[in-house]
């Protein structure tokens, strides 16, 4: 008669190696335990017995082998961690603010008001030369791109705002950027002391050069035919 082999079923319960002896779980304890990667010689000098712990914990290394936590050595130095395969698991995406430095934010605004403008342009207008990642910075929060070359001696780059900037400061174009006088009246700016040409020589300048013109030629009707009632009289 043949016997049939009965299966067993697998509880949920995480069985550890149950083939350790005392020395062996005296190393699983001091490496789990330790805050960094441990060598050999610091494991020998806690353990109670002298043991072979190269060969303890080559035993560990197979027994967790197959586990959500691993045994390895990097450098000679031992240490538990999380297999690779489940590392993903342990990621957690996290939004860190940072706050703009000073010269970013100095650099940011001779940008938005004078673009296109050079970086010698910028160290003028601030009146000091600003550190070499500043720029990056702003390029790399996308608020600001090199926008072609100056036709001058050397060809600098020039730099402007994208439309990254417009959608984050929620701006519908540059014009709708404070004036001076706007500033002024808030308390930001002393604007007696400022010279309204030269805040903004750039596209947000030449935006509102093109409506001033538009509101003129809104009433060239007006004026004409005013100019033709003077003529009859």
């Amino acid at each position: 008669m043949n016997k049939k082999k009965v299966k067993t079923k697998k509880n949920n319960i995480v069985n550890f190696p149950s083939k350790l002896n005392s020395g062996d779980r005296e190393v699983e304890a001091i490496v789990f335990a330790a805050a960094e990667p441990l060598d050999i010689e610091t494991i020998e000098t806690k353990v109670s017995k002298k043991i072979n712990v190269l060969k303890t914990l080559e035993k560990l290394q197979n027994e967790y082998s197959t586990r959500g936590i691993n045994l390895i050595c990097i450098s000679k130095k031992w240490s538990f961690r999380t297999s690779d395969n489940l590392s993903n698991l342990m990621s957690k995406e996290k939004n860190v603010e940072k706050k703009l430095s000073r010269a970013a934010i100095e650099t940011l605004a001779i940008i938005v008001y004078h673009q296109p403008v050079t970086r010698a342009e910028i160290e003028e207008i601030r009146g000091v030369a600003f550190g070499t990642n500043t720029l990056e910075i702003l390029m790399e929060l996308n608020w600001v791109k090199p926008h072609g070359r100056k036709e001058v001696p050397g060809k600098p780059i020039q730099y402007a705002t994208t439309d990254n900037f417009l959608s984050h400061f929620s701006l519908q174009k540059l014009s709708d950027l404070p004036t001076v006088d706007e500033l002024g009246s808030a308390g930001l700016i002393d604007s007696s002391s400022i010279d309204d040409s030269i805040f903004g020589t750039g596209k947000f300048y030449k935006e509102k050069q093109v409506e001033k013109k538009e509101n003129i030629y809104e009433n060239i009707d007006e004026m004409l035919s005013g100019t033709l009632n003077k003529d009859e009289d």
